[in-house]
């Protein structure tokens, strides 16, 4: 735990040495090769398992998911199964267990609410997938650079003070979902410019491999 925190420490030092017109939202990565690699990954859709619905939302740090799935497969797989063989809008809302893994699945009928009442938070052991199946969601990705903790950790979640001018905000759809890894400072549940609020979401912790 100490190394993954000052891993953090590290990579927000680094985000604020950049000149103020920079801004980074997720990790960085600079071996090229492994980049390509994970791009091809990506296109062969083996990770699938399945599941045809939906592809990953052009937030998704692709060179991220692809080592993570290669890091710990049995849940990937398991996660991509369970969403290809479930209904997911008629499954009841509330907790369920993927069987064979510590994987738990929330399903919320919840609603958006105004930016300025929802948090930021990133995680520490756990990565958020997060898929939208009725409604539109807005989420926001916040800039590393100008943000700062406005609290210390709690569980597996910490908060951040933000400029909600330098972050980028997505609006989900059915056929997209998204994927934040610990260094995805995001932000859920925002209204979005419709006058539907009402979302259906599936919301799966995944185990961060170091």
């Amino acid at each position: 735990m100490r190394q993954r925190i000052i891993s953090l420490m590290l990579m927000v030092f680094a985000a604020m040495t950049l000149t103020a017109q920079d801004a980074v939202y997720t990790r960085q990565y600079q071996d090229k090769a492994m980049q390509k690699k994970a791009r091809k990954w990506l296109k062969k859709q083996q990770w699938r398992q399945g599941f045809t619905t939906a592809w990953p939302h052009e937030s998704v740090n692709v060179t991220e998911f692809y080592e993570q799935y290669e890091k710990n497969p049995t849940q990937w797989t398991a996660l991509f199964r369970w969403l290809s063989s479930t209904d997911l809008l008629a499954i009841p809302a509330g907790r369920h267990p993927i069987e064979g893994t510590t994987l738990v699945v929330s399903v919320e009928d919840s609603q958006n609410g105004p930016l300025e009442k929802r948090t930021s938070e990133s995680h520490y052991h756990h990565i958020d997938f997060q898929y939208v199946v009725k409604g539109v969601e807005r989420f926001g990705i916040i800039d590393h650079v100008t943000s700062t903790p406005k609290d210390k950790w709690r569980d597996d979640v910490i908060h951040y003070h933000y400029d909600a001018a330098r972050a980028r905000f997505y609006d989900s759809a059915t056929d997209q979902f998204f994927i934040f890894f610990p260094n995805d400072w995001h932000i859920a549940k925002i209204n979005n410019d419709s006058d539907d609020q009402d979302i259906r979401v599936i919301v799966i912790k995944v185990d961060y491999v170091e």
